[in-house]
């Protein structure tokens, strides 16, 4: 059990060792895509895993996060080994419909996997705290270190750099063969599965913060996410070469690795409250700045949003999942991921349509009016009921 904690990490790692991240949008222009279609692909891609989200959740809970992971990851690797050979929107679509296969079997199965064996190992909330953490910091090294080799080889050729991704793809098959399924209730194995009604009931009609905070993780992700679209067309306009794609990559991804670090301790010593205020306040200052800031500054101030995905990684996503029973957790962080795909389905494209009509400074300042709201009606609710909780533990 405690070779699977080390395990899951090394999954998490290659999972996320993207090379061709740092530069896809420079890749699928070289396949003979335009702006407009880049969008299409990935309102194809967030689709897809919205219709598998859920299911693929349901289906870790009941068949074993072990068999989920396995699926995805088989899936993965053609994935990548098909981008080999794909040409033109057709092919780069088939290419968007099997890894929204993979990601949507992964996203969840893994956390789920984790948190359950922190807690056949150990009843203690810092250990699955500090393994959210150390997950989140995993996965965003891991997608850093590909950023600055994946810039550097495609600074040789995109066609390498495919077929290394395509090779790396793999080993997540060999890390998930060796996984174990843990007890899902202390020494209990066996496994009650709880219908959907009853997680409506858990999750909407129970505690009130868990309520809150499922509706707040999918929406700032969905709030920092964006920004991930516009930072590299934000780029080209700054005239970077692809060599420093890939080191910005990489220094954006260890910033999220940082706020992975110090978000629990954050939240610790300063409060919840605190932290939530945080995580609400630097997506307003950070679409601003990169809307009103030229040159460097405006790059500079983008590194502000990834701070704060690192921070409601592990600040967001372990008060949801500390509030969860073992035998629905991977259908809710699903859920929770299906809704943040569904909303970029809704805005994504639209957000790319005043990109391109209008230009970045107008799509950034209507992500930081959006931002202002989301503070408004999504952060301060959560705030005010954290505060009534504190009160009543006082």
């Amino acid at each position: 059990m405690h070779r699977n904690v080390r395990i899951i990490y090394a999954l998490a790692f290659f999972h996320m060792f993207m090379l061709i991240v740092p530069v896809i949008v420079p890749f699928f222009e070289s396949k003979g895509l335009s702006l407009g279609e880049i969008f299409y692909l990935q309102a194809i891609y967030a689709t897809c895993i919205v219709v598998l989200e859920a299911p693929s959740g349901y289906l870790a809970d009941r068949m074993g996060r072990r068999t989920v992971l396995l699926i995805g990851s088989v899936a993965q690797g053609i994935g990548y080994l098909w981008l080999n050979f794909a040409d033109g929107f057709i092919g780069l679509a088939i290419f968007e419909l099997i890894l929204g296969v993979a990601v949507s079997m992964i996203s969840g199965a893994d956390l789920a996997l984790l948190y359950d064996t922190e807690k056949a190992l150990s009843d203690s909330e810092d250990a699955h705290t500090g393994s959210i953490a150390h997950l989140s910091f995993t996965k965003s090294v891991a997608e850093g270190s590909g950023a600055l080799l994946g810039g550097a080889l495609a600074l040789w050729s995109f066609e390498i750099m495919v077929l290394a991704q395509s090779l790396v793809a793999w080993i997540c098959l060999v890390l998930a063969l060796l996984l174990v399924e843990p007890p899902y209730r202390g020494s209990d194995n066996t496994r009650r599965m709880p219908g959907f009604k009853a997680i409506y009931t858990h999750v909407l009609k129970g505690d009130r913060i868990l309520r809150k905070v499922f509706l707040a993780l999918p929406i700032y992700n969905l709030t920092t996410f964006h920004v991930a679209w516009l930072v590299q067309p934000y780029w080209e306009e700054k005239g970077l070469s692809l060599a420093m794609f890939g080191a910005l990559w990489f220094a954006q991804s260890l910033t999220v690795a940082i706020a992975n670090k110090c978000g629990y301790a954050l939240e610790k010593r300063q409060g919840a409250v605190f932290a939530l205020m945080l995580i609400g306040i630097l997506p307003i200052v950070g679409h601003f700045g990169m809307a009103w800031l030229g040159g460097w500054f405006g790059i500079g101030v983008c590194f502000i949003l990834f701070f704060c995905r690192g921070l409601y990684q592990v600040i967001l996503v372990n008060a949801l999942n500390r509030r969860l029973p073992g035998e629905m957790r991977a259908t809710v962080n699903s859920l929770t991921s299906l809704t943040f795909r569904f909303g970029f389905i809704l805005t994504g494209p639209l957000i790319g349509y005043v990109a391109e009509t209008w230009g970045l400074k107008v799509a950034l300042n209507a992500l930081a009016f959006s931002s202002i709201v989301m503070f408004a009606l999504v952060m301060m609710p959560l705030i005010k009921a954290v505060i009534v909780l504190q009160m009543k533990d006082a």
